[in-house]
Parts: C-alpha cells; sequence; structure tokens
C-alpha cells in the first residue's frame, strides 16, 4: 500500500557511476486521523514528516477510507492554494490543497477537503508521486444521520456494504444513496419487518450492526 519513487543516495559528482538498479526505493503514505487536524507522511514505514491541516465540519467531513492520489495540479488560486493533490473518492471531488485562509488551520472548516499552509503542500507536491496511498481514519458514521435518496458520503457506502453482506444489493459500491441502493434497502426492510420507506434511520442502523444503540435495537424489534 505504498507509492514507490526511486532516491539516490550517493553524491551528485558520482551520480554517473551508479548503477540505476541499485537505486533506493522510497515508499510513501500518508495517514490522517479525523480525531486530530494533522497529516502524518511516512517513508518506508517511518513517520517522516508531520503537518497541520484543516479538516471537515460535521456537516461536511473529511472522507474516511482507504484512499490514493490520482492527480496532482498546481495554481489552482483561491480557496485551493498552489497545490492540488486529487484523491479517488468515488461520491465527490476531494483532495489535499492549500488555502488562502491559513490562520484557519488545525480546525475543521472545510468541505471534506484537507487544507495545508500553501508552502507544506508545495513540499508535500514535490514529493510525493501519484499512486500514493492515503489513508483516512475515523467512524464514518458518527453521526448516525437519516440518510435518503441523493445523499452521499462514507456513512452510505458502509450501508451499501452491509446491504451487499446481506444479500440484498449488488450495485456499485460508490457511497451515492441512488434509486438502486434505495429499491434494495426497501427490500432488506421489508424482510427484517422496519418501516419500508427507503431511508435509513436509527433502527435500519442497528438491524444492519453498525451500531448497538440499544433503544434502536428495541424499537427494531417490536
Amino acid at each position: 500500500m505504498y507509492a514507490e519513487t526511486t532516491q539516490n543516495t550517493a553524491p551528485s559528482s558520482e551520480a554517473e557511476s551508479i548503477d540505476p538498479h541499485s537505486a533506493q526505493k522510497v515508499r510513501y503514505e500518508i495517514r490522517i486521523d479525523t480525531k486530530r487536524p494533522v497529516l502524518n507522511l511516512y517513508r518506508n514505514s517511518s513517520l517522516y514528516k508531520t503537518y497541520p491541516v484543516a479538516l471537515g465540519k460535521p456537516a461536511t467531513p473529511t472522507p474516511i477510507g482507504n484512499w490514493k492520489i490520482v492527480d496532482k495540479q498546481r495554481g489552482w488560486g483561491g480557496g485551493f492554494g498552489t497545490r492540488w493533490l486529487g484523491l479517488n473518492v468515488p461520491w465527490g471531488t476531494y483532495g489535499i490543497h492549500g488555502t488562502n485562509r491559513p490562520q484557519l488551520i488545525g480546525q475543521y472548516v472545510s468541505n471534506g477537503c484537507i487544507r495545508m499552509r500553501n508552502a507544506d503542500v508545495e513540499q508535500l507536491y514535490d514529493t510525493v508521486p501519484v499512486g500514493t496511498p492515503v489513508i483516512i481514519h475515523g467512524n464514518p458514521v458518527k453521526s448516525l444521520r437519516t440518510l435518503s435518496l441523493g445523499n452521499i458520503g462514507a456513512d452510505v457506502l458502509v450501508v451499501q456494504q452491509r446491504l451487499h453482506s446481506a444479500g440484498f444489493y449488488s450495485d456499485r459500491m460508490d457511497g451515492k444513496f441512488s434509486g438502486e441502493m434505495q429499491f434494495a434497502l426497501s427490500l432488506y426492510q421489508l424482510a427484517h419487518h422496519l418501516p419500508m420507506d427507503g431511508t435509513v434511520s436509527l433502527d435500519d442502523y442497528a438491524s444492519l450492526g453498525i451500531t448497538s444503540d440499544k433503544r434502536a435495537s428495541s424499537a427494531a424489534a417490536n
């Protein structure tokens, strides 16, 4: 789960005599725990650098999951700062980027992206290649919001996965609450004697094993 690049450790004056096959492989991985607004960069499995960041607001959380950097761009400007490193999140456009409001670094204020100071994101941009894993830890269903047609997010993806495991959903695992997902959910609700309303509420979370909330379990049993 690491992206590899090569680094020649010999002095520049000796570079021409180095066997290219002996160049050291350098593997990078980015890790973020949404409990703390910090980006940790690992190099060959060891912590290499730590950067302060800004993460998503409660209403627009940073996407939880295992992603990769899929594109790198310069000069977006404005709120995106000087660099952009895009992630392969299937339900929206998310990335690591700079900012024109550095005073907000360290807070939960973004629409889901990871904001960095421009100097920091420029350094990261120059260090990691496309393909670098970005692992974002956290609880994707922390808020247990009611889900309905058109919603997107990591919590939708978790419900899709549970419906798939239960044998009711076979469409794309993309974190998008589609008509196909609503139909599968309705069938699940019918089979488990839940209100067949096509939305995911506390009862449904409990039935799917996503929460152990006793109130929800009791309601689902009645």
